[in-house]
């Protein structure tokens, strides 16, 4: 499954929740963590629970995950104990110190799934890997741990701007600051030496669809798979923007039976241009991308 748009939903409203089977994303976070207030925490636990046995995984029209309570918590453990029986397709893991804290959570998920009669292995995990002042320093070491659950990689400002005592995540041009581009970056590159999807952050303002869609196209292009929505309104634009065009595709296929004609060399010469390799594995990715994409 390649991750496009991600969703995020607050366990605790009857209303949204309401609204989401008829969601377009191709994965629904359910929040259990910054959406929903502390006193709020244990309702939410089981509405959110209700919500997934209500709706098997050979039925649901997108994938449904939750976020749950950071591991350094106690709500961490009930929030486990409460969900994994209904079979969620994976966990949002928030506040991620580094692969270690995947490998205690995969750990907790391989007793739980036994215990629920849930397919062993199958709840993934994705965690937020920036959240905290030093998280950014074990990026790489996700891609020197086994984590066969790890699903992908994501980044995020807001914590990390409270984490380090920041009074804002973004420059005088209204771009991210240089700590902040420094962490994103990063996140790109450790998803991808990980062998995992990178999943760009949220964008902030739901109400500029424009500016949605140019961030979108950017990070796109930088190699991020997918995106974090906050609003249903941006599921649509971001589907748009990470989803490869049908001139993408044509000349995809144009360069993979150029190379296939070629036969037993690493260049080939297409519409004036010399393409390598590279240019074979970035082809490949974007009909891997469309084929996912119709597959929804």
């Amino acid at each position: 499954m390649i991750y496009r748009s991600m969703l995020f939903i607050p366990g605790d409203s009857d209303r949204k929740l309401a609204k989401a089977d008829d969601s377009d994303a191709d994965a629904l976070i359910l929040d259990l963590e910054d959406a929903v207030a502390p006193a709020n925490k244990a309702q939410a636990r089981e509405t959110v629970a209700a919500f997934l046995a209500d709706r098997p995984r050979s039925g649901r029209r997108s994938e449904l995950w939750v976020r749950i309570n950071p591991l350094d918590t106690p709500l961490a453990l009930q929030d486990l104990a409460a969900l994994v029986a209904t079979a969620p397709d994976g966990l949002m893991l928030p506040k991620a110190m580094g692969p270690d804290d995947v490998v205690r959570l995969g750990h907790c998920l391989d007793a739980l799934e036994v215990a629920g009669g849930i397919e062993p292995g199958s709840v993934k995990i994705l965690p937020v890997a920036t959240e905290t002042a030093v998280a950014p320093f074990r990026l790489g070491d996700y891609a020197a741990r086994p984590l066969p659950r790890l699903a992908g990689l994501t980044w995020g400002a807001e914590d990390l701007a409270a984490a380090v005592g920041a009074s804002t995540n973004l420059g005088p041009d209204g771009q991210w600051a240089l700590t902040f581009r420094l962490v994103r970056s990063l996140t790109l590159l450790a998803a991808r030496a990980s062998g995992v999807q990178a999943i760009e952050t949220l964008f902030v303002d739901y109400r500029d669809d424009a500016g949605l869609a140019a961030s979108c196209r950017a990070a796109r292009a930088e190699g991020f798979t997918g995106r974090i929505a906050i609003h249903p309104g941006q599921v649509s634009t971001i589907n748009a923007a990470f989803t490869p065009s049908a001139e993408e595709v044509a000349f995809a296929r144009r360069v993979l039976d150029a190379f296939a004609a070629a036969k037993d060399t690493g260049t080939v010469g297409l519409d004036g241009r010399m393409l390598d390799i590279p240019h074979l594995k970035q082809a490949q990715q974007v009909l891997d991308q469309a084929q996912a994409r119709a597959r929804r």
